[in-house]
């Protein structure tokens, strides 16, 4: 199990380095573009594959222990050391990762991007998976730092090369963003590694503060909180979240928000909540404000966005609601306890199944159309997508309301246990401030409910005030013989093959949510509890 877990991490990287060789002569196919694009889907389903028999070789009985390890001297002078492990908190991300690159893989053989060549972007998607992948797997805090570090440079070539308009700027402020918070984040972890006298996360995590001053611990949670929160990201610091979502391309938007989002919230729980819980108990109110703040401010922001004249983008649209979906990931983290960091950690996955697929539907749809712009696609037919291409028009609707948090779909768990969880926060927290933010959290919950509806209403059944002799701005209505909405493609068999798991797997969440809750729980409570079972 502990090559397994190591091979997992490392073979997308050995992978990119073979994409960027040249093909051996008996895989040189016809077409070299598509050759590499295949190497892409055979990694990443490698990949995939790994990660599945690592699940079923996982002891379930005891998620809260750390299997699969490696430990390895790396720098001794620093004690830094090659430690790898996963627990029932990490499992579900690294399984996620897998699946979600796999499937822009597969997305991709059959739809490439415009941009330079196939090679580049395979070994860019390959180095971001094992960048990810070794985020959720490392058990060093220089590691970590690392693996956090990794990502960025293939997200800002995916952008910048291969994004659509804006996309130099955008690839630009999402470099300066998380660098600069990474830059704070570093001190923080180097404080906490030579204060204490060791990196090692499960040392750290045993030790529970004890070996730290409550001072050193307030400025090592401001300190690694601030790079935290950049990537999940955070109302203020999310500014640089639209801009890279809307340019990027389909599979980039869909692994920004379904993976490297959750990298963020992932250090508050395994890093911020066991190694300074002193300091995390100062910050969780604030964090909480910030966290119930970002809910109304991204449902606000859609709201604008979705109003008929505002020539919103709905790609952009989508990357405001992360910041509202996100923030209660960060109240249920602030709360400090188990209801709440189980709600958070439910909601993450949540969130990259349901945001990967809707970030897959609307790539979906601008490829049809030539436009995101929500007032040109529901004038172009009184119709719109449930008259043109009704199963994409349906499973638009689906992502929709899984997103809202509608009961039986994988979006209610997270939100419910959150809120729940701000209910009775842990013991030395304000419950008079949390029941403020329980309030504001749950009004969020009304205004996400308002937005998606009202997209549902215009993209899939159209502004109904459009007539057959109407043109919405740069789209012709398509009506063809008699008034009828002429149809667009709908849902194609690759397109199929990539959303359907996301959709299956939103359902299965949502209906038996005890699969995902099961592994998380007893990994929660020994974190909270000092690495005591």
């Amino acid at each position: 199990m502990q090559f397994l877990l190591a091979f997992v991490v490392a073979a997308p990287l050995l992978g990119a380095v073979a994409a960027l060789l040249p093909a051996p002569p008996g895989l040189k196919g016809k077409n070299p573009d598509q050759a590499v694009l295949r190497h892409g889907v055979t990694v990443t389903g490698v990949v995939l594959a790994a990660a599945l028999v690592l699940v079923a070789g996982f002891d379930h009985d005891h998620p809260s222990t750390m299997q699969a390890t490696t430990d390895i001297r790396w720098i001794p002078a620093l004690d830094v050391r090659i430690h790898l492990g996963t627990d029932g908190i990490s499992l579900p991300l690294l399984v996620l990762t897998a699946l979600l690159t796999f499937l822009c893989a597969l997305y991709s053989y059959f739809k490439l991007p415009a941009g330079p060549s196939a090679k580049g972007f395979v070994a860019l998607v390959l180095v971001l998976e094992s960048g990810t992948l070794a985020t959720f797997a490392v058990l060093d805090l220089m590691l970590f730092f690392l693996a956090f570090e990794m990502v960025l440079i293939p997200m800002y070539f995916l952008i910048a090369r291969w994004g659509g308009e804006g996309r130099q700027p955008a690839a630009w402020k999402f470099v300066l963003y998380t660098l600069l918070g990474s830059v704070v984040m570093l001190l923080g972890l180097l404080l906490i590694g030579l204060k204490s006298g060791t990196f090692d996360m499960v040392a750290l995590a045993t030790d529970n503060g004890r070996g730290l001053t409550t001072s050193v611990q307030v400025i090592a949670v401001l300190a690694i909180g601030v790079g935290l929160a950049v990537k999940t990201p955070m109302w203020p610091l999310r500014s640089w979240l639209p801009d890279a979502h809307t340019a990027a391309p389909t599979v980039g938007s869909v692994l920004l928000a379904g993976v490297l989002l959750k990298m963020g919230t992932y250090g508050f729980v395994r890093i911020l909540l066991p190694v300074a819980p002193d300091g995390m108990r100062t910050f969780a109110p604030y964090l909480a404000a910030f966290a119930v703040v970002g809910i109304v401010y991204g449902s606000l922001a859609c709201l604008a966005l979705a109003r008929p004249g505002a020539k919103g983008d709905l790609k952009r649209l989508i990357a405001y609601s992360s910041v509202g979906h996100m923030g209660f990931v960060l109240l249920g983290i602030a709360t400090m306890t188990p209801t709440g960091v189980n709600g958070a950690l439910f909601a993450n996955i949540a969130h990259g199944l349901i945001t990967g697929l809707l970030f897959f539907l609307v790539g979906a749809v601008k490829d049809r159309y030539g436009t995101a712009d929500l007032d040109t696609l529901s004038g172009a037919t009184g119709a719109a997508l449930y008259g043109r291409a009704p199963r994409l028009g349906g499973l638009l609707a689906f992502a929709a309301v899984a997103s809202l948090g509608l009961p039986g779909l994988a979006g209610f768990w997270g939100e419910m246990l959150t809120l729940f969880g701000a209910f009775d926060p842990a013991e030395g927290l304000s419950r008079p401030a949390f029941l403020t933010f329980m309030s504001i959290g749950a009004f969020g919950t009304l205004l996400t409910a308002a937005y998606l509806l009202i997209v549902v209403r215009r993209v899939c059944m159209g502004d109904p005030r459009a007539t057959p002799g109407d043109k919405a701005e740069g789209l012709s209505t398509g009506h063809g013989t008699g008034g009828l909405p002429q149809p667009v493609a709908d849902v194609r068999g690759y397109e199929f093959a990539a959303w359907t798991p996301l959709a299956a797997l939103t359902v299965l969440a949502g209906l038996w949510p005890a699969v995902l809750l099961g592994l998380t729980d007893p990994a929660v409570q020994k974190l909270l509890a000092g690495g005591k079972s």
